[in-house]
């Protein structure tokens, strides 16, 4: 179970932060969405993995893939910006694609409707999240990416 300061269900779109809100996981899918309480009640025993951030979708990155030594390690800096998607087009490369597909991440042969951020959290879909907290600075920094119900990005 994943839960942060606030949850919401779409990063723009449908419905207000819920405050104290989680999300159970089972394998790669939602189990459930609402209060953190509720869901204690209904997965008793649960492992609660609380974030200090607003949690919410996945996202999918529509741009070029960042420079890095290695296939992996341009999948990993994708995962560190929240993504847990990518378009095709910017993952030609079979050993990039293949980094992409071992790490989880889907491949989408079209930017998908939720690639502007509307993607919902709901109950049976895909256990993709991503939580984000105040950057040193301002602005915002990805504190975990979650791929298929797996912690992909964790930041230190």
């Amino acid at each position: 179970m994943h839960t942060g300061r606030e949850l919401v269900l779409a990063w723009r779109g449908p419905g207000p932060a819920l405050p104290d809100g989680a999300v159970a996981v089972r394998g790669d899918r939602i189990a459930a969405v609402g209060p953190l309480e509720a869901l204690r009640e209904r997965f008793p025993g649960a492992r609660v993995r609380s974030w200090p951030g607003v949690l919410g979708p996945g996202r999918t990155h529509t741009g070029a893939l960042p420079s890095a030594p290695s296939p992996r390690e341009r999948v990993h800096a994708v995962l560190t910006t929240g993504a847990t998607g990518v378009l095709a087009a910017r993952v030609t490369d079979p050993a990039l694609r293949s980094a992409a597909e071992r790490a989880g991440v889907l491949v989408h042969a079209v930017a998908p409707d939720h690639a502007a951020g509307t993607a919902v959290l709901v109950e049976g879909g895909r256990a993709d999240l991503t939580a984000f907290g105040d950057a040193p600075g301002g602005g915002a920094e990805c504190l975990v990416t979650v791929c298929a119900g797996r912690i992909v990005h964790r930041r230190r």
